[in-house]
């Protein structure tokens, strides 16, 4: 298990991102949700990159919209539009 790795460890934070992507393909956002949102907090304490943070935030969107929290997810997904125009300008706004 991973349970007891220290948080920079990469299987550990493989396995959550896999957990986190089955949950969500097999439906089950609300626990996806908590997932991600775990996933996103270990990556701010442990200083990822911004590219990957907004990854996190993006994928934290599409759950917030498949939930039903339409306005939180297009909130979000501003934040990471706003965060990708400053990291990469606008010629990659896509």
């Amino acid at each position: 298990t991973y349970v007891g790795r220290p948080e920079r460890d990469s299987p550990r934070m493989n396995a959550i991102r896999q957990l986190s992507n089955g949950l969500g393909a097999a439906g089950h956002h609300k626990d996806a949700l908590s997932v991600q949102e775990t996933q996103f907090s270990i990556e701010r304490r442990l200083g990822a990159p911004e590219a990957a943070l907004l990854n996190t935030q993006e994928n934290l969107a599409g759950t917030y919209g498949e939930l039903g929290r339409h306005e939180q997810a297009l909130l979000m997904q501003r934040g990471v539009y706003s965060g990708r125009m400053k990291l990469y300008g606008e010629e990659h706004a896509n």
